[in-house]
């Protein structure tokens, strides 16, 4: 299937988007989905966001219902998907973006806190993904399941402990999920972005990490990003987007049980970083950081 056929038959797909209204990735996914021509019922926990992506669709001559709802509350989520049940025969194409961690040391944290951090980034996945089941299968023609990761999923992510198991567990849910419905031809992916310079998506840092780079100048968090990211710099929005649009088509139809990394390399470095100084990429600092640590 070439580019523009894989384009023209988005346009009669119908895709959920759980926290698609509002946030930098969830309102990106909807109208990046609305530009393919795919008609989109998304909800969301921001009343605001949802009254704003109506009529930004409608403008785009886009179709879209949006809805309240909030995945950390199971009856809310529930009483979601019974509208959506309600409303469509079916559904093409599912996409779970809401996630999101306050960092802090794990001693430090609460029963609480784990129960919400297990809920808002793995609960609620499986929860959706169970619910959509049955309108992915009433076409016959297969569909696309689209879950937010992180590249904390796959390494041991200090100070993220809970969050990072969490998202461990939805990629591997994920994965077994995929192999489940390989016959139905539904495909089951994972999209890990990684950092970004946009404060909203920077929201797992603490304050005084704010206040620290913020002492630095208003270009510290770009520079940290040019030694952590080997394409120097982080993707964009739109990026990301561009991969779930990429996940969502008929292009990836033998894709399936993966978790594509739209990161500028993170993943692939694992580690390695671009040290100052002369010691390039090295997983722990050389002589040259050192000396310039110690000034």
């Amino acid at each position: 299937m070439g580019l523009l056929e894989a384009h023209k038959a988005m346009a009669a797909k119908i895709a959920v988007v759980v926290g698609g209204a509002a946030g930098h990735l969830g309102r990106g996914v909807t109208l990046g989905l609305i530009g393919e021509g795919v008609t989109v019922i998304c909800c969301d926990n921001d009343r605001e966001g949802l009254a704003a992506i109506v009529p930004e669709v409608e403008a785009m001559g886009g179709r879209i219902t949006a809805h309240y709802a909030d995945v950390t509350d199971p009856a809310s989520l529930d009483a979601f998907w019974d509208t959506v049940a309600a409303s469509t025969d079916h559904i093409d194409i599912l996409v779970n973006v809401p996630g999101g961690v306050a960092r802090s040391l794990f001693d430090r944290t609460s029963r609480e806190s784990h129960a919400r951090d297990i809920r808002l980034n793995y609960g609620y996945v499986v929860d959706s993904c169970q619910r959509a089941l049955p309108l992915l299968r009433k076409s016959g023609k297969g569909g696309s399941i689209i879950n937010f990761t992180t590249i904390e999923a796959h390494r041991g992510a200090a100070t993220f402990a809970v969050y990072a198991g969490a998202k461990a567990a939805t990629t591997n849910f994920s994965r077994a999920l995929a192999v489940e419905l390989g016959k139905d031809m539904i495909r089951v992916n994972c999209l890990a972005s990684d950092t970004s310079l946009a404060r909203a998506s920077n929201a797992a840092l603490a304050r005084e990490d704010f206040e620290r780079l913020a002492a630095l100048g208003e270009d510290a968090l770009a520079q940290s990003i040019e030694f952590y990211v080997p394409q120097k710099r982080p993707p964009t929005v739109g990026e990301v987007v561009d991969g779930v649009i990429f996940l969502a088509c008929d292009l990836s139809r033998t894709i399936t049980g993966t978790t594509l990394h739209v990161d500028g390399g993170t993943y692939a470095a694992f580690g390695f970083l671009d040290w100052p100084e002369g010691d390039s990429f090295m997983p722990a600092p050389l002589g040259g950081t050192l000396k310039l640590l110690q000034r």
